[in-house]
């Protein structure tokens, strides 16, 4: 999510100041808001917009290590205000070097079925005929892998597109994500996608070190649901939805402001990460999946 609230500023002092404010006024955790933001207090930045955003990002996350706390440094110029046709065509730009979300449909020996996802998931008018294609392809496959190994986020309504095709025909509490005002935004599955893998079809996600976010949430979503085993290495580890706040041109900081709470755990992978049901190198995640 996108939200810009101010004008980009160019002082050391005014960045490290706007950073204490937006933290303190929206961090999902209001106590520990208080706590990040003196933290920041008496580091030094310099000209250089990409160390600038590695400092900001290493004591900004010196108190609980929410990797989805950070700033980060965009070469080309900050990503686009929300709700603007900007942000539409800034997602369509994404989409056509990093393609819609799914990278990869094979059917391997044994007809098992590979879906490749990432790097990044995104919005649903991107995904949904990307999946809807790659499921579609996959009609028959006696088991399904479904590889988030090298996705790194995505957005949570297009997760639940996608858990949506592997689940049946009534509406699946998936999550809420609740907001530091008590706000609740609740997601659930859409029965009416097409093709949905049938029940009987087992299915196996690969995870890595690597996967963060939105490719955690569909590991971790499956095996709550127990729809999926999951293969692989424990993953990073970031459950908070954020929203960003541009800084200057070129550095734009992404603040947590809600948390994710599983529907049938209660819980997320924040910090912990999705742990594999079957533990084992990434790279051998897949030979392990199909032995």
């Amino acid at each position: 999510m996108w939200t810009l609230r101010q004008g980009p500023i160019d002082t050391a002092d005014m960045i490290i100041s706007r950073v204490q404010d937006l933290v303190r006024a929206h961090y999902v955790f209001p106590d520990v808001a208080d706590q990040i933001a003196a933290g920041l207090v008496g580091i030094s930045l310099c000209d250089d917009d990409a160390a600038d955003a590695e400092t900001l990002t290493v004591a900004l996350q010196m108190m609980n290590g929410d990797r989805h706390l950070r700033v980060r440094h965009y070469p080309q110029g900050v990503p686009p205000e929300d709700d603007d046709a900007a942000v539409r065509t800034w997602f369509a730009a994404m989409v056509r070097e990093q393609g819609p979300g799914i990278s990869e449909v094979r059917r391997l020996e044994g007809n098992a079925g590979l879906v490749v996802i990432g790097p990044v998931i995104p919005p649903p008018e991107h995904l949904a005929p990307a999946a809807a294609a790659a499921f579609t392809l996959l009609g028959g496959a006696t088991r399904l892998v479904l590889d988030v190994r090298s996705c790194v986020g995505g957005v949570p309504e297009s997760v639940a597109l996608l858990v949506s095709h592997l689940c049946g025909d009534e509406p699946v509490h998936l999550q809420d994500l609740v907001r530091r005002d008590g706000i609740i935004d609740s997601s659930y599955t859409t029965p009416t996608v097409s093709p949905r893998v049938p029940a009987e079809v087992p299915v196996v996600v690969l995870t890595s070190a690597r996967t963060f976010s939105g490719g955690e949430e569909v590991a971790y979503d499956l095996q709550a649901l127990g729809r999926a085993g999951v293969v692989g290495e424990t993953t990073r580890g970031g459950a908070h939805p954020r929203e960003a706040f541009d800084l200057t041109p070129h550095l734009q900081l992404h603040v947590p402001t809600a948390r994710s709470v599983n529907a049938v755990t209660g819980s997320n992978w924040e910090g912990t990460g999705v742990v594999p049901d079957i533990e084992g190198r990434a790279e051998e995640a897949l030979e392990t999946a199909l032995g």
